[in-house]
């Protein structure tokens, strides 16, 4: 019997393909606004910092919505004192709960938005689709949870780990963070 020759490059070639999507996606939702010198340019004759504009937003679908919450509105959704840990990162200092917010445009949270939903069924307990927003859904499980929402303003892609409550608690958090995002 003759074997297949072209087997070992196509499985290469399936295995790139497998792995161009995750680039692909994380080329898509990488943060924006910043330039290879530090995004703030300091203005010599009047010792202002002149904020880097970037690329016309509105020529791309527009850009990421800002962070939406504060380390004090985290605080008051989960229950628990959180700090500020970095750009829309809240954790409780212990190195153990953590509440993150992703944002990117509309149009690329749209763009990947099936393959997320995907995952999410894939990876959690219960995934529930959102009555707020052009898409969205929301995924928990006993220890971690996500939640997407895509609006008008953009994507919010919320993640949660280590609350406690289970499964129940972590969608009563989602749920609190959800609807604290302004609309």
């Amino acid at each position: 019997m003759a074997s297949d020759v072209l087997t070992p490059a196509r499985t290469a070639r399936t295995r790139h393909a497998r792995l161009a999507l995750p680039l692909l996606l994380l080329a898509l939702l990488a943060p924006a606004g910043c330039d290879a010198a530090g995004g703030d340019q300091l203005d010599s004759t009047t010792g202002d910092v002149a904020e880097d504009a970037g690329p016309d937003a509105s020529a791309m679908g527009g850009g990421p919505p800002p962070c939406p919450f504060t380390a004090a509105q985290v605080s008051e959704i989960v229950g628990q004192t959180m700090r500020a840990d970095g750009n829309c990162l809240f954790g409780d200092g212990k190195g153990v709960a953590s509440l993150t917010v992703t944002t990117a445009s509309a149009t690329a949270g749209m763009m990947t938005y099936e393959y997320q939903y995907d995952q999410a069924g894939k990876q959690y307990e219960k995934v529930v689709d959102l009555d707020r927003g052009e898409r969205g859904y929301l995924a928990v499980k006993d220890v971690h949870g996500e939640a997407v929402l895509i609006d008008g303003r953009g994507t919010y892609t919320l993640t949660i780990s280590s609350f406690g409550g289970g499964t129940a608690g972590n969608e009563k958090i989602l749920r609190r963070a959800l609807d604290a995002i302004p609309g």
